[in-house]
């Protein structure tokens, strides 16, 4: 008679941790599919198939049986358990595909690339995984107490993190609709009388269609003018720079060269000014499209 499996019970193997197990735990966790009082480390299969969620073990990638293992040679996927686990949280409705997106953009699609060798290796960066890998215990002749006391440590760094991510991805989201009626002006600036995280909502709505060049939008107690990236990942380009003779003027000196007196700064890289009032920002996207058009 097979046992009885453990309600909301992770398995996954014992010894040194890798991001992806741990990942994929702090996912479970994260959406309130297990508890961390219910995590085994182990490689007893005995144990393993009591658990509703076996991780990164075993040999078995069936996520109807709730098995995610990637290191069998059936399995010619480029994903990682981590990778497999948020699969797994859209397919069964837990996240919609632009959550998943977002998470796999953000975060999985690089730690299933590190587990599975073909993460690029760049001095002077370093990844997720790698911050994952610096709790594993330094000796490697730790004891099994040391490596699951590093491995909870780790995984609450995880959990951190992920929660990190997803509320702020929800907080992005909440900015839809403001910015969608913004774009509806279908105007050359896109303007906005809060301080809002605009960029991932304008290209998810077609942004990179939309005619906008520029944002006004406020910043602490001054007022951004910001050219528009012509997509969301080259962020540091811009449809339409500002005007040269601006680039990295302070306060009184982009007020002699600008005209516009509540000047404050202007990015050597001509991408985004700052300016005391909202005015004195049209001012500036007046001054920008006026020298754009004399010059064309």
């Amino acid at each position: 008679m097979a046992k009885k499996k453990i309600s909301r019970g992770f398995g996954t193997h014992d010894g040194t941790f890798h991001a992806d197990e741990l990942t994929a735990c702090a996912l479970l966790i994260l959406f309130d599919l297990v508890d961390e009082d219910k995590i085994f480390r182990t490689r007893d299969s005995e144990v393993l198939s009591q658990c509703e969620y076996v991780c990164d073990v075993g040999g078995v990638y069936d996520p109807k049986q709730k098995l995610f293992d990637h290191h069998q040679v059936e399995y010619q996927g480029s994903l990682s358990s981590a990778g497999m686990i948020l699969l797994h949280l859209k397919e069964r409705g837990v996240l919609k595909s632009n959550e998943y997106q977002f998470f796999n953009d953000s975060l999985i699609a690089g730690v299933d690339s590190h587990d599975n060798g073909i993460e690029p290796q760049i001095p002077g960066f370093c990844s997720y995984s790698e911050v994952i890998a610096n709790f594993v215990p330094i000796s490697y002749g730790a004891t099994e107490e040391e490596q699951n006391k590093a491995f909870f440590e780790a995984l609450h760094f995880s959990f951190e993190h992920l929660k990190r991510l997803w509320a702020r991805y929800r907080y992005i989201q909440s900015f839809r609709e403001i910015v969608e009626k913004a774009m509806n002006e279908n105007n050359e600036c896109l303007m906005f009388d809060q301080s809002i995280p605009w960029i991932e909502p304008f290209f998810e709505l077609g942004g990179v269609d939309h005619p906008a060049k520029f944002v006004i939008v406020p910043s602490g107690d001054y007022w951004n003018l910001r050219g528009i990236p012509p997509n969301c990942q080259d962020r540091m380009s811009v449809r339409l720079p500002l005007p040269e003779a601006w680039a990295g003027l302070l306060e009184d000196d982009l007020r002699r060269v600008s005209g516009i007196p509540g000047a404050v700064f202007c990015h050597k890289g001509r991408f985004i000014s700052v300016w005391e009032t909202c005015e004195d920002a049209l001012k500036a996207l007046e001054y920008t499209l006026k020298k754009t058009k004399e010059s064309s």
